[in-house]
């Protein structure tokens, strides 16, 4: 059992630096293996194929990205349906500062991990997840726009908007993590965008007059 997982273990470290050097459609298993010092059979008994190997390494930090990115939504449209108390502005930044502390946190936890993802795993099962959070994020954006257009009405915010403004908040933390190193400095540059973006948002629903 403990040589199972010792093995296991080796072949997971071995592929995570096969597929950072080379990329998923170049990475080699025959490499993977040797490297590892194993035999391609002992890889196909713990994976069944490239594909479950690079999985194998990124999906539970990419999962556990989307988890706290649902939780964070679900809480904003009840506190959305529940109405619109006094200093909510505030009150939503400091819930935002607190979901987006956790998921920085957890990819700079997993750094490599996210990296792997978002530079190396093309022609993977990997490759579009970015896809998955912006429709995700595109749904929760329109859910709360129809909330705000109930309570200002006359105020319609456009679709492509609503694509953009998903676009924009993911892109915010492909970029944090592509190019900044240390978490500390991460939590700053977010800061920064959730305060434009929160602005923002709130500015397209203000009385011009």
């Amino acid at each position: 059992m403990r040589q199972d997982k010792e093995t296991r273990n080796k072949l997971l470290q071995s592929a995570r630096e096969e597929f950072m050097e080379k990329g998923y459609m170049k990475a080699s298993l025959r490499n993977i293996c040797r490297n590892a010092g194993v035999t391609t059979g002992a890889l196909y008994f713990f994976f069944e194929d490239k594909a479950d190997l690079f999985e194998a390494i990124t999906k539970e930090t990419v999962d556990g990205i989307y988890q706290i990115m649902q939780e964070h939504y679900r809480m904003e449209r009840v506190w959305a349906e529940g109405g619109m108390p006094d200093g909510q502005m505030e009150d939503e930044h400091t819930a935002d500062e607190t979901a987006y502390k956790q998921i920085i946190h957890h990819m700079y936890l997993h750094r490599d991990e996210i990296l792997l993802v978002l530079t190396k795993s093309q022609g993977s099962n990997m490759e579009n997840i970015l896809d998955k959070f912006i429709e995700t994020s595109e749904e929760h954006y329109r859910v709360m726009a129809a909330q705000m257009q109930l309570a200002h009405p006359g105020k319609i915010i456009d679709d492509r908007f609503v694509h953009w403004l998903a676009h924009m908040q993911i892109d915010a933390f492909v970029y944090m993590i592509t190019h900044i190193e240390k978490e500390e400095e991460a939590f700053q540059f977010l800061n920064q965008a959730v305060t434009y973006m929160i602005m923002g948002w709130y500015g397209l629903f203000a009385d011009k007059n």
